[in-house]
This record gives C-alpha cells, structure tokens and sequence, in this order.
C-alpha cells in the first residue's frame, strides 16, 4: 500500500481549526491539539446555550407577566387562563414588553382577561 501524507488537505483543516481558536488565551491559540479541544468545547457550549437562551427568556418573560399581573390583581396563571378563554393571542415577549413599558395596556388586558 502506498504511504499518504495528506499534505495540502491537512494544512487546511489544521489552519480552519486555528482560524477558529483566533483570540484563545495562550497554547489554546498556539498549538493544535490543544485548539482543537478548546474549539470544540467552545463550539459544543454554543449549541448547548442556544438552547438555554431560549429557556432562559422565556422565564424573564413569565416573571415580567407575573410581576405586573399581581400589581392588578391578579394571578399569573388566572392572567393567562383568562386570557386564552377570551381568545387573546399574544405570546409572552409581547405581554412582557406590554408589562414594563406601558402598563396601562396592560391593565386593560387584566380586566379582559378577569371578563
């Protein structure tokens, strides 16, 4: 069997890889291997928190909503119950950012949501 090298294909992984360590603290942005472990950690954290950040805005979002609905009276769950039988249909970002800048809007929801 003839002996591969992979000259050219293997500069080019190994420079891709250390284009993405690019700003890494110390070996991390110097050496191969240890780029490379660093890169894919650092690329797996990011796939992992993507998800995270969606989870993690939606429980500011109910906080907001719970926040303003108990300063008019209300539960947040008979808010949002209320809300769904009077057929309502905004999602949570939207009654959140109703919640903190203009809670007179808001209020207006509690009372359609109590109706």
């Amino acid at each position: 069997m003839t002996r591969v090298k992979r000259g050219f294909k293997r500069a080019q992984r190994r420079k891709r890889m250390m284009k993405f360590a690019k700003g890494f603290y110390g070996a991390k942005s110097r050496l191969y291997r240890s780029a490379k472990e660093a890169v894919e950690k650092a690329l797996g954290y990011g796939y992992r928190d993507r998800k995270v950040k969606k989870r993690d805005f939606r429980r500011l979002w109910i906080v907001r909503i719970s926040a303003a609905a108990v300063l008019n009276g209300m539960s947040y769950s008979k808010f949002m119950g209320g809300l769904k039988k009077a057929q309502v249909s905004l999602d949570r970002k939207m009654l959140a950012d109703l919640a903190v800048r203009s809670p007179e809007a808001f209020s207006k929801l509690v009372a359609v949501a109590k109706g």
